[in-house]
Formats: structure tokens, sequence, C-alpha cells
């Protein structure tokens, strides 16, 4: 059955251009990334260190939320919770509307990609301005985020210049990077000047201080949270630290992860609006605390370990699956593997469950990732909930389950394992292996007319 999933795939693979662009992307940042962790005995260290640090926050998750619920209230900052979200996007409306905002600055913020938050900005006739540079090409393209770090790593900078002619025709026609990165910041800067309100997410929460910790190498989250009267923060529960010690190693992990940089650009501190003797930053600061599922992820103990994720998207850089089909083959707001066990613990196995098949189970993202999430795990776990919901609602599921059970009994004992190779054997030469999907794309494997136990018999190395 040509599934939604499957529809994309074969969609992504047919776009040479943008798998090219991914394919160059990705290789450069797989070489980046080695090149920041030279010490292999340092970075096995500090994803010891990571992994403790967040499985301490995650341990104890109420009472960092409240912990930090109370020093953002004492340090001046609103905090507000939302359980799924509509109720998240209804409170950000509401401090707009409050505010007589008619539009937004907004610095990245996944979390609000995956709430709808521009759509109902819009709906509600609220323009949202997207500043980071890789998501204001995606939303002049009116397209969705390809890559959680790097939104428009699908474009190369020919579809760019050629979106930015079409959008600012008043500007001159270049494919030089710096001038498009220039253009952009003219652009933005102007926005930045007349709009009261600006949104961004939020890296890290320090319960202990109180402290919003966001990283970006453009400015523009710096200028988002600092230059308009209002600042507004989103972020999921799981994003909470216990102490602000624990923010240097996680940082270290996050900025090598992600890009190669020992550090990035800009590392911004929040702690509460601007001070009576101080002359800029926000007047108001809101924090969004956003639940959307979590609390569900957080009460399994084994599927606890995917809220660890620090967002560096090291895994999808060198998944296999994503590198060939991109971020839009998935249809998910976060892609590649942490995608694929994210969303359907989100979205729920109905919808999304079929994501977990996306995989290879190389094994490849669980090698890179800062924080030690065991994927393979987590998808195998995922695969075998959904292969149970399935159970019985199609001739395909009940097929494979059959295959799968007869494979488990002949390999369960020896003397009928001999017996069905034995017979496989004499009748290669009647059976075609036809195995879909696997012979769309590759050779039908053959059954070999003798078995490794005869060839190591005929040999003379038979261990008697």
């Amino acid at each position: 059955m040509r599934t939604e999933l499957r529809v994309r795939a074969t969609q992504a693979l047919g776009r040479d251009r943008v798998r090219a662009n991914i394919r160059r992307a990705m290789d450069g940042l797989i070489l980046k990334r080695r090149a920041a962790f030279p010490d292999v005995e340092e970075l096995e260290r500090l994803r010891d260190q990571g992994e403790a640090i967040r499985d301490h926050a995650l341990a104890n998750l109420p009472e960092l939320l409240e912990a930090l619920e109370g020093r953002c209230a004492a340090n001046g900052i609103q905090v507000h919770w939302a359980r799924d979200a509509a109720e998240a996007n209804a409170i950000i409306l509401t401090i707009i509307q409050g505010h007589g905002g008619k539009a937004v600055i907004k610095g990245k913020s996944m979390v609000s990609e995956e709430i709808g938050l521009n759509d109902c900005l819009s709906a509600h006739g609220i323009e949202p301005i997207e500043t980071d540079l890789g998501e204001l090409i995606i939303q002049l393209a009116q397209e969705h985020p390809s890559h959680i770090v790097a939104p428009a790593v699908h474009k190369d900078r020919r579809e760019i210049a050629a979106l930015f002619s079409r959008h600012y025709p008043d500007e001159p026609y270049t494919e030089e990077i710096e001038r498009l990165t220039a253009l952009a910041r003219r652009v933005m800067r102007e926005r930045f000047k007349g709009t009261r309100i600006g949104l961004s997410g939020v890296n890290f929460a320090v319960a202990e201080t109180g402290t919003l910790c966001l990283v970006e190498n453009e400015g523009n989250g710096r200028l988002s949270t600092t230059a308009p009267d209002v600042h507004i923060a989103i972020t999921g529960i799981e994003k909470v630290i216990a102490r602000l010690e624990h923010l240097a190693p996680l940082l270290t992990l996050l900025t090598r992860s992600a890009t190669g940089q020992p550090i990035t650009t800009y590392v911004n501190m929040i702690s509460g609006p601007r001070k009576p003797d101080e002359r800029d930053g926000p007047r108001e600061v809101h924090l969004v605390l956003l639940d959307n599922g979590r609390s569900g992820i957080h009460a399994d103990p084994q599927l606890r370990a995917t809220l660890r994720c620090i967002r560096c998207a090291a895994c999808m850089n060198h998944c296999p699956v994503y590198v060939r089909i991109g971020g839009h083959g998935y249809g998910t707001v976060y892609p590649g593997p942490i995608g694929s066990i994210l969303e359907p613990q989100l979205q729920g196995l109905e919808r999304q469950g079929e994501l977990a098949q996306a995989s290879t189970l190389c094994g490849a993202c669980s090698a890179v990732c800062p924080v030690r999430i065991p994927i393979p795990q987590l998808l195998n776990r995922l695969r075998f909930e959904h292969a149970e919901a399935q159970r019985g609602k199609g001739t395909g599921i009940r097929i494979e389950g059959f295959i799968w059970r007869a494979w488990a009994t002949a390999h369960a004992h020896p003397a009928l394992y001999r017996r069905v190779t034995w017979i496989i054997r004499r009748m290669r030469g009647l059976v075609g292996l036809s195995i879909r999907p696997w012979n769309r794309t590759r050779t039908a494997p053959r059954i070999a007319p003798r078995s490794l136990h005869a060839l190591v018999r005929e040999e003379g190395l038979a261990n008697d």
C-alpha cells in the first residue's frame, strides 16, 4: 500500500537538485563536527556528562519546573503554562492583542513551528516576521523548515537569489552569499525598528537562576529579544536544567555537534525584563512552557530518553535516510531520527507510527548523539507498538506478521532450520526471490547452492 510517507519519500528521491544540496551540506557538517572533537576521550567524557545532566533534569522535572517558575516570577518574568498547541497559541495571541500588536518579530523557534503559530497569527491579522535567515527564506518560499538547525539547507544560492529577486524587485539581482545576507540584514533592520513585540525559542531554561539561554549566530535572536518592548519566549517543558553550571558542557556539546563551532557567535542569557536603571531591553518578558504530549513521554521510563534531546541535529546530519529524502520527506516538524521517535509520541502512533520505519537501524544517530539517546532501541519499541496496534487491520500487516513468526520459529529450532534451508537450496532454480520494496532499487539476492556450514566442512574448518 502506498502510504503518505512512501509517497513523500518517492517524490523526494526524484528531486535531484534538492538531494545534491542536502548531501553537500551534510557532508560539510559531518566534517566540521569531526574537527570540533579531535580528542575522542574528551568527547566521550562530555557525552557522559551531557547525558547525566539531562537525565538529572528529567528525573526531577516537576520540581525543577516549579523552581523555574518561582525564580522567573521573582525576576519579573511572567510564566504561562500550555497543555497543548491550542492553549499556547491562545496565550501568545492574548499577549500580542493586549498590547495592540499587528506584527511579531520572530527569532528561530522550532516549538513555534510545532504549534503552528505563524498560521494562527496570520488568521488573526497579525504578521509573523521571521528574522533568522534560513527561516526568512522558508517563509518567502511558503515552505516548512527541512532541518531543525538549517531550515533552508535544501536550497542553493541560485534558488535563494531568484526568491529574493521576486520579493525584493527594487534590489539588484545577485547570487553572492555575502550580498544576499546583507540584503536580508537591511530588510530586517527596518522591521526591528518598527515592531513592538518579539518572540523567540529557548535552548535551555535554568531553574536555579530563572535564566533563559538562547544561542544563535546572526544577532537576530538578540534583537528579537531586546529591541521590542515585549519579549515572548516559548519552549517545551523538557528544556529545563537544574543549575547554571550545567549550561557550559551542554553548550559545548550543542554548538560543536550542530555546526562544528567551539561556541556560537551569540549566547544570550535572559533573566528578566529591563530594570528601572537600564536603558534598553524589553519592558515585559513572558515565558510559555509547553507540554503538548511531553508529560506522557516523560511518564514512560524508556521513552523518556527522547526528551534528553538538545536539538543539535547531529543525528539527521549523519542519517542515511535523512540525507536522501530530506526533511520534507518526513512530512513533520521534527524530521530525521529524532523526529522518527518524537513525532509518533507527540502525535500518536495512529497518525505517525510509520515514521519509526524510516530508518535503517544502522546506529549512526546514536553514535553521534551528544546526550546518548538510544534512538535505534526506541525505534524498535515504537515499531513493535505500531505493528501490534495495526495487527489484523490489513492483509499486508497479517502477511508480514506471519513471515516474521515463521522466521523466528525456523531460527529457534536448528533441525527445522536445516530442513527448510535444504529445501530452499534444492528449489532455488524455481523460486524467484522478490522482496518489495527492496527490489525496486536493488538486484534481487540469489539463493546460494551450498550453505555456509557445508563450505566450512569442505574447507576442513568445522569445529569438532
